[in-house]
């Protein structure tokens, strides 16, 4: 699911979206350019420094499952395109 950033993604936001992929067992990914990085990664998240406006790809693997994605953009961090 493609996705834009509305918030500056580090601190506290960074922290309450890790919590949130972390309620959930299957791996979701975030891509943005050639970087691809578990969303239950506080490190990794901080590494590819999402902005406000910055498009990115959030993927569940090996699920069928929409919950995870319906949580994070319910967290208001996100916003669907």
């Amino acid at each position: 699911m493609k996705v834009k950033v509305l918030k500056p993604i580090f601190g506290e936001t960074a922290t309450k979206l890790v919590n949130t992929a972390g309620a959930f067992p299957e791996t979701i990914l975030i891509k943005k350019d050639h970087w691809v990085i578990d969303a239950k990664s506080l490190l990794g998240l901080l590494a590819i420094s999402l902005q406000p406006d910055h498009e990115v790809i959030l993927e569940v693997s090996d699920s069928e499952d929409t919950a995870p994605l319906d949580a994070l953009l319910a967290i208001g961090i996100f916003e669907k395109i």
